[in-house]
């Protein structure tokens, strides 16, 4: 059936995009949230591929991780910088918080995917506040019939 607001096209676009991925580095909320839901579902490409890919957990709150995940135990950033620096497929960085704003302060985001549903919270944290400037560029939209939008964007 699907989510009434992501609405079928969105939803077959976050396995397309996410299959490509290789190295999810999460914080520790976004993995006791997916730790939860993904380990039962198994069966389809999508769902294998997320549960057999190995993790990487920033947490100071963290001693063990589990599911496939190791803890980045060192500075944060140094260590996706290590990351990156290895071959092999693109890391992608899953939730928004502090952890974003270590990697943006180290100029270690090559590209933003930013998803905006066509839903007013009306309060909330800002994403990305006490960050200096950052300029980006335009590198794709993706549109979709129930509204949300999906704009990649890249530092200039």
């Amino acid at each position: 059936m699907g989510s009434p607001i992501l609405g079928r096209r969105a939803q077959q676009l976050r396995p397309r995009s996410d299959l490509r991925l290789g190295r999810p580095v999460v914080g520790a909320g976004d993995l006791r949230r997916f730790a939860e839901a993904w380990p039962s579902r198994t069966g389809d490409e999508y769902s294998d591929r997320i549960n057999s890919l190995p993790k990487h957990v920033a947490s100071t709150t963290l001693q063990e991780t589990g599911w496939n995940a190791t803890l980045i135990t060192g500075d944060v950033a140094d260590e996706v910088a290590e990351l990156k620096r290895q071959p092999g497929e693109n890391i992608l960085k899953f939730g928004t918080g502090q952890l974003d704003r270590a990697l943006i302060e180290r100029d270690l985001v090559d590209e933003f995917h930013f998803w905006f549903f066509p839903i007013v919270a009306g309060s909330g944290e800002r994403l990305l506040d006490g960050l200096d400037v950052t300029h980006l560029k335009l590198v794709n939209t993706t549109p979709f019939a129930s509204g949300i939008v999906v704009l990649a964007y890249a530092p200039k």
